[in-house]
């Protein structure tokens, strides 16, 4: 009987909870916008094939005839020098942006995080010392001159661009969360913890962690955007994905050469980017906010 009281009471705080943290995050109006951007990015990505309104134009296809033709009501976006309908590319590009910065973000957060809980947690030690001086290494270097630097020397493909932005992306989730670990290292609970015996793995993951949350999410949202902005560069210039892959960075190269004749090639793909970034940005914003106001 007392277990199922204390279940149901531990349901009720936890609905109580999200509704506040729900409350906090409906005030804002930009917040609000960001999350219906991203969402609606995410749903236009999963039903590429079946928005588009030319799917077989996001492979191998050509219709010279066609070739650059400018928006109109059969060619909302125009066409390209191919002849394919560029809103149709732009939508499955939205597929591999965002492939890119869910595969980019599940590889760096963990082991980011994780190192930087136990170099924070182990502050003064010898594995702090390893493990950040590692990360300061990679920090110190541009991430667009570092990560152009890694996939120039793979061969340029899609695979090969997530590779390359994820070994440079880690140090900076590292450094977050041990700053945000150093901060908690010598709070009650932590000392209170450390009396009674419990363990470092109990402490590091299951008390320290999860007060971490707040900024790692908040990153986590914001990075979205970086990610793709990064992926989309590499591709500009050619180490990202390789024609015919509908990827935004390369849609917006390839225009380049028939501006300002032919804008809409490059115009319709670059707006694309700037409102996935600016949807993104918009909801870590909001996250963050909330945990803020958490905190105070």
């Amino acid at each position: 009987m007392q277990i199922r009281l204390f279940e149901n009471v531990k349901q009720l705080s936890i609905r109580f909870d999200i509704k506040r943290k729900w409350y906090r995050f409906s005030r804002s109006p930009l917040s609000i916008v960001g999350l219906v951007i991203s969402a609606t990015s995410i749903v236009v990505a999963f039903a590429a094939p079946y928005v588009a309104p030319y799917p077989q134009h996001a492979g191998l296809f050509t219709d010279f005839p066609r070739a650059r033709l400018p928006p109109s009501f059969t060619y909302f976006f125009g066409t390209d020098a191919m002849g394919r309908d560029v809103l149709s590319r732009t939508i499955f590009g939205f597929q591999y942006s965002l492939m890119m910065a869910a595969v980019v973000l599940a590889l760096v957060v963990p082991p980011g995080v994780i190192l930087g809980l136990i170099a924070g947690y182990y502050r003064g030690t010898l594995v702090d010392y390893v493990v950040m001086r590692i990360a300061d290494m990679f920090i110190a270097v541009p991430p667009l001159v570092l990560a152009l630097a890694i996939a120039a020397v793979l061969t340029p493909s899609v695979f090969n661009a997530m590779m390359a932005v994820s070994l440079m992306w880690w140090p900076w989730y590292t450094r977050l969360t041990y700053n945000t670990v150093s901060a908690l290292r010598n709070e009650y609970f932590v000392q209170a913890s450390e009396v009674i015996g419990t363990s470092s793995f109990h402490i590091v993951f299951s008390e320290i962690l999860p007060n971490c949350l707040g900024p790692i999410l908040t990153k986590i949202t914001l990075d979205v955007g970086w990610v793709i902005l990064l992926g989309s560069a590499l591709s500009f210039v050619g180490l990202g994905a390789q024609p015919p892959t509908p990827d935004l960075g390369t849609m917006v190269a390839d225009g380049g050469q028939y501006m300002p004749h032919s804008w809409w090639i490059s115009m319709f793909p670059a707006a694309a980017i700037s409102i996935i970034i600016l949807g993104f940005n918009l909801l870590g914003d909001g996250i963050r906010d909330i945990f803020v106001e958490e905190a105070k």
